[in-house]
């Protein structure tokens, strides 16, 4: 996900006894598309069908029937080959090509290559298909027909485009770095055949294809609940311990309330430019956020406020008591959630993930009945549709069974501004808890129709801007919930006494709202719906309840603990920071280019994996530039010298260069930044590039993975290209040994360079990162030389302004805490942070300026 380049807003994992062998994780993407690009036709005799992307090998064989089974030690042995060996950089390839208008208008419908490979992906694609496994491209010879026709294979696409229209998206995927070959032909008679080396070997009707030949009923038996107090008997067990305090900390310890931040940071969740919520909001970044927001995805130039909401809804042991209690509340969760997030829940949409145990008997087949029901019981009283899903029964691993699994997904489509955070902001806040209404105490089932009542009410108060953070409760309580709002500001928390019985009792669906300067009416209309005050925000850190209290740092201690060492959030330091002080204020050497223009043009090259080049494109667009894109081809000898002759012209023909952030092949070989580098070694691509530097004026500016390109190039620090030596600084491995995604904070120490014209020295800035090798080194000679000479643009500091040895503060462990350096002239900027990613409504839970103007200020080096 972080090398295609899709936002990751919330990624979670779920913890049972059942999931030891089979883990589960929960996370989701969104994407959108132009209603005017969406085609839907039916394929016709004569179309063609085109295999697009990835080349066919032998890994994937044998994928759907070994997800299918049950497993054992052996497994991983005997299965091993069956995994589908992921090519991200042709992925991201491929959704650069479907975002072509011209390209989606020539589709009539398109399949994804999953279980069944060529088999399922091209013969679901209509009626009739003759297939012609020899044009099936081939990561190697050897393979045989069979092996063609079922292989699982990844990053490859099957598209109907009319017979005339065939050659046009093959030139257009060309065009994006692709292969695409017609591999088939849409018939008029209602079979698949499939040849190959000149023979047919697969022959069948649509009719036995689409029964598959198989009964299509079973019975199943439903098992009701031994007990109906799962509630009661789940609150007693999480309040055992004799004081408040215990049991507060004891639940934030535990596996369904501790912190899932050091998973959560491995994902990238900024790329793409719409963030609105970090998954970790506050200052500290501390508080998990309940779901995901982010703006949908638009051409850059053209912005928008209309965002995607997503969030998720699931409780596996109220599941494993009842499949059908656990599905009712599941859906409600997740339209809470929604809620909680500003949206309007009662325009939500669901999708459900299964997951059951392998299912032999009629009592396993009970199972996800009971949950399809209690889902479907509750979809039709919240009148809030499921439109998609997916299943799973290979939940088992010899004998142990993963609980029975529906999760629920609720989606909608909602305003950026309207947005609301999980994170409390300041002291004084009064919080209330709106329980889910019971229709029936004793079978412990809802009163749907108040329940979205409830959800209506929320909706109307968020347009109103009369709350100013929201979450649901969750397993372990309230409390727990309540003291997780806190971490990201490290706030406290008084809790009501009156309110102990609700504290630690488990309320999917339950909602906590913190209120914006509640007026009688706000707090009447939730009195009237339920609504119980738990209690308000202190600017002490401290959770207490009446005279037992829990420091906040303890209870933040408690909450990182659990996972620190299966996803570790903390490492050894960084070396001693220098003192580093910011410089005074210096105009670039030159105050402005000798050439002007009022919209200088900007030349962005897109390799394979970069993934931040239309965030970039939008961020020039913004400033007042002309940006200019071109995608390095390099499938064969010819389309590499093209590229070059092309690049070379554009260079020239630009003022700006700019290398945008992502994994670069993939970050092979040998790390990060070198297949840019390599690239640009070419003789007349650095001819072109001293021609801009030189005589011309020009800017260079790398984020990323381009910074790390214009170190290994030799254009840092030295501006100009040339061979590294021993004492060349280099970017390297995160010293956590991972990727890390979150905001840092950095300071400008010098802003002599024409990047950073807008900033003054000591300037802070919450910049967005995501890599894995940031770590800037270099001898202390030459650190120190950085320094003198004015080159250190920015570095990392912590929340008072001062670099620091600290993860927090020096995330990846920089030597001096360097985040950016120029050229001696300043025209060259290199920085890991990634500054397009700012914007209104952008990062909107964590506090602080955001907007560096690095680009406004490449655009005025140019203007009169």
């Amino acid at each position: 996900g972080n090398q295609v380049g899709l936002a990751t807003g919330l990624v979670d994992e779920v913890y049972h006894p059942g999931y030891i062998a089979k883990r589960m994780e929960i996370g989701a993407e969104l994407g959108a598309v132009p209603a005017h690009q969406v085609r839907r036709a039916a394929p016709k005799p004569g179309d063609r069908v085109i295999l697009l992307g990835g080349r066919t090998g032998r890994d994937g064989c044998g994928g759907a029937t070994g997800s299918s089974r049950a497993h054992d030690e052996q497994s991983i042995v005997r299965c091993g080959s069956e995994v589908q060996k992921g090519n991200a950089p042709t992925e991201r390839k491929i959704q650069r090509l479907f975002r072509d208008p011209q390209v989606a208008r020539l589709i009539k419908r398109c399949n994804d290559f999953g279980a069944g490979g060529v088999s399922v992906a091209i013969g679901e694609l209509a009626d009739g298909m003759a297939i012609d496994l020899d044009r099936v491209p081939r990561k190697y010879e050897g393979l045989y027909g069979t092996e063609l026709a079922s292989s699982e294979s990844q990053e490859r696409m099957a598209v109907v485009v009319g017979q005339d229209d065939a050659q046009r998206f093959i030139a257009h995927a060309e065009f994006e770095n692709l292969e695409a070959v017609a591999v088939a032909t849409v018939t008029q008679e209602p079979r698949m055949t499939m040849t190959w080396r000149g023979q047919t070997i697969v022959d069948l009707p649509r009719a036995f294809i689409d029964t598959n030949g198989a009964p299509q009923q079973t019975d199943a038996a439903i098992a009701l609940p031994d007990r109906l107090d799962w509630f009661e008997q789940t609150a007693q067990a999480q309040s055992k311990h004799e004081t408040f305090a215990a049991n507060l900390k004891a639940g934030l310890a535990s596996l369904a309330g501790c912190s899932r931040r050091g998973l959560a940071e491995r994902f990238d969740s900024t790329i793409g430019a719409g963030t609105i919520l970090m998954p970790y909001g506050g200052q500290h970044q501390l508080t998990p956020e309940i779901g995901m927001a982010a703006l949908l995805p638009t051409e850059p130039g053209q912005e928008t406020d209309a965002c995607s909401l997503m969030t998720y809804g699931f409780d596996p042991e109220l599941s494993a008591w009842s499949p059908y209690h656990g599905a009712v509340y599941a859906v409600l969760e997740s339209l809470a959630r929604i809620a909680a997030l500003g949206g309007d829940a009662a325009k939500a949409r669901l999708t459900f993930q299964e997951y059951f145990r392998r299912l032999t008997s009629e009592q396993d087949w009970g199972q996800p009945l009971s949950a399809l029901l209690g889902a479907f019981r509750a979809q039709l009283a919240c009148q809030v549709p499921a439109i998609g899903g997916k299943d799973s029964m290979s939940g088992s691993f010899r004998d142990l069974h993963v609980p029975p699994t529906l999760v629920s997904f609720a989606v909608q489509v909602g305003q950026a501004g309207r947005v609301v955070s999980a994170t409390l902001d300041q002291p004084g806040r009064q919080v209330v808890l709106l329980p889910v209404p019971l229709a029936d105490s004793k079978l412990a089932l809802p009163d749907y129709t108040a329940f979205m009542d409830n959800l209506d009410l929320v909706n109307r108060l968020t347009t109103n801007h009369k709350i100013a953070a929201a979450a649901t409760v969750g397993h372990n309580g309230a409390a727990v919930a309540v003291a997780r709002m806190c971490f990201g500001n490290r706030l406290g928390f008084a809790f009501a006494k009156q309110t102990a019985t609700h504290l630690f009792r488990p309320g999917p669906g339950s909602l906590l709202l913190a209120l914006d300067n509640p007026d009688p009416d706000t707090l009447n209309q939730l009195e009237t719906q339920g609504a119980i005050r738990i209690g308000e925000t202190l600017a002490e850190p401290v959770l207490r309840q009446g005279d037992n209290a829990l420091t906040l740092d303890d209870a933040i201690t408690a909450w990182e603990g659990t996972l620190e060492a299966v996803f570790p959030t903390r490492t050894e330091p960084a070396a001693t920071m220098p003192d580093i002080r910011p410089q005074a204020a210096q105009a670039p050497r030159r105050v402005a280019a000798r050439w002007r223009t009022p919209r200088p043009r900007v030349f962005i090259p897109v390799f394979p994996g970069t993934n931040c080049e239309y965030d970039s494109t939008r961020a020039f667009l913004r400033a007042g530039a002309e940006p200019d894109s071109l995608v390095v081809r390099n499938n064969t000898p010819e389309a590499i010298q093209e590229t070059i002759d092309e690049m070379a012209a554009r260079i020239r023909a630009a003022q700006i260069l700019m290398l945008p952030g992502g994994f670069s092949a993939g970050d092979e070989p040998e790390g990060s930044g070198k297949f840019i580098a390599a690239f640009l070694r070419n003789p007349q691509l650095a001819e072109a590039i001293a021609d801009l530097l030189e005589r011309r004026d020009g800017l260079v500016l790398g984020i990323c993975n381009g910074f790390q390109a214009l170190v290994k190039l030799g254009l840092l620090p030295t501006g100009r290209i040339g061979d590294l030596t021993p004492d060349s600084p280099t970017l390297t491995f995160n010293r956590i040994g991972r990727h890390v995604s979150r905001l840092v904070t950095t300071r400008v120490i010098a802003n002599r360079s024409p990047w950073l014209m807008f900033s003054q020295p000591g300037d802070l800035h919450e910049v967005a990162i995501s890599h894995g090798e940031g770590r800037f080194i270099a001898p202390s000679h030459v650190l120190e030389q950085l320094v003198r000479q004015g080159q250190v643009a920015t570095q990392y500091v912590g929340p008072d302004g001062q670099p620091a040895r600290s993860i927090e503060a020096n995330p990846n462990g920089s030597a001096s805490a360097i985040e950016g350096i120029t050229s001696l002239d300043g025209r060259i900027f290199g920085k890991m942070g990634h500054a397009e990613r700012s914007g209104h409504n952008r990062l909107r839970n964590i506090p602080g300026e955001k907007d560096q103007r690095i680009f406004e200020g490449g655009v005025a080096w140019f203007r009169d």
